[in-house]
């Protein structure tokens, strides 16, 4: 007599999906095209000149404006976007739950769980889609998928260098998302050991992140538009902002601080922001233990790095010191545009607070036991998640 099919493995996908639905929601239901700040759905778009770069402007929306056309002859236009936030929602989740089965094989499904709603329930999530970065999420997606593929190569699977230019080419819908997921995929492949050999592996990222970053290089080089855009003065409107009562590091360890203060949940904008950052942050450090007792591991050693300086960075470049120079680099520095809104790269932290969430599930169900008291603890642990992200629908 054949088993039973079991749905288990299903489970993180189909609660990802969940979770993107619940979040899109006022997208899904209401009729109509998306039309929030940066964000801007037609029923039909066009190959100009601008979709593929080659005007003064500098070519940050090559090739997202270029698929856009070709797919919207096609589809409907306003599908098609809608189609591509609610894949990227699903994907991010999916994609924090593979990551923890990878790196923390130990952990149960619970634990999965609990980093597919770190992934997609957050201040970050948020704010990038209340400015309209619908494919700066696509980018964002990818994080977790380009390490599962990175870690692949290192252990010497056939399929990790297909997996790992699926991820950097779905990542290139935009320049930062092609610069998140191909600095994330050298770091992780720079690390050390691996059953494959390191240089022919560094060579392989390399070459897979160039031809990524191809098409808005090579517009940009034909343009003369890299300097467009690059007032000096911008550099402080762009800088992240402090939430109240967290001050700027606060803010983007909580994984929030856009530049535009319209672009928050109201919750976010009061006391609140202290509340649901202290949630987060709780949840993180539930698991840093479990993480430390793992830090031979060299994969969670770049990811803390990466953490790191996703943290740090943006929190430094809002001060005094750090307007100064990037005042500078927009002057002096072709291309310097595109690291101007700072905070967008708090984003390389998500892969490491995921982590530290699922094995914080191992960590604090010690004191209930058993299989209830990691469903128990998931749950806890989701309930304060969604406090972090108060206000988010």
């Amino acid at each position: 007599m054949p088993r039973p099919v079991s749905l288990r493995p299903a489970v993180p996908a189909l609660y990802s999906l969940a979770l993107a639905v619940v979040v899109l929601g006022p997208l899904l239901v209401s009729p109509g095209y998306l039309l929030l700040r940066d964000a801007v759905s037609t029923p039909r778009s066009f190959l100009t000149d601008s979709a593929l770069g080659l005007t003064d402007a500098a070519a940050r929306a090559v090739p997202q404006d270029a698929l856009l056309a070709t797919a919207s002859a096609v589809v409907d236009g306003g599908v098609v976007v809608t189609a591509l936030l609610t894949g990227a929602l699903w994907a991010a989740g999916w994609g924090g739950a593979r990551l923890v089965a990878v790196l923390l094989p130990a952990a149960g499904l619970p634990a999965r769980l609990v980093a597919a709603t770190v992934f997609v329930w957050n201040p970050y999530v948020a704010e990038r889609l209340l400015q309209g970065h619908w494919s700066l999420l696509v980018g964002y997606a990818a994080l977790p998928w380009t390490v599962v593929a990175s870690v692949a190569v290192r252990r010497g699977a056939r399929s990790g260098w297909a997996s790992l230019a699926v991820c950097l080419g779905a990542a290139g819908l935009t320049p930062t998302g092609a610069l998140l997921a191909s600095v994330t995929a050298l770091a992780v492949l720079a690390a050390p050991g691996g059953r494959s050999p390191l240089l022919p592996r560094l060579a392989g990222a390399v070459a897979l992140a160039t031809a990524v970053a191809a098409p808005w290089l090579v517009a940009t080089a034909l343009s003369g538009g890299a300097g467009d855009g690059s007032d000096p003065a911008g550099v402080r409107a762009f800088a992240a902002r402090a939430e109240p009562a967290l001050g700027t590091l606060g803010s983007v360890a909580g994984l929030g601080g856009i530049w535009n203060a319209d672009a928050v949940p109201g919750s976010r904008a009061t006391v609140w922001a202290l509340v649901g950052t202290a949630a987060l942050l709780l949840v993180v450090a539930c698991g840093v233990p479990a993480l430390w007792r793992r830090r031979r591991n060299p994969v969670l050693g770049v990811l803390t790095a990466l953490a790191a300086v996703a943290v740090l960075g943006p929190a430094l470049a809002a001060t005094g010191t750090g307007l100064r120079a990037g005042a500078w680099a927009m002057v002096h520095v072709p291309g310097a545009g595109l690291l101007r809104d700072t905070q967008k790269w708090v984003a390389w932290a998500v892969p490491l607070y995921a982590l530290a969430a699922a094995a914080g599930v191992g960590t604090v169900r010690g004191r209930f036991g058993g299989r209830a008291g990691a469903w128990a603890t998931a749950a806890a642990l989701t309930v304060l998640l969604a406090l972090s992200a108060h206000g988010y629908v």
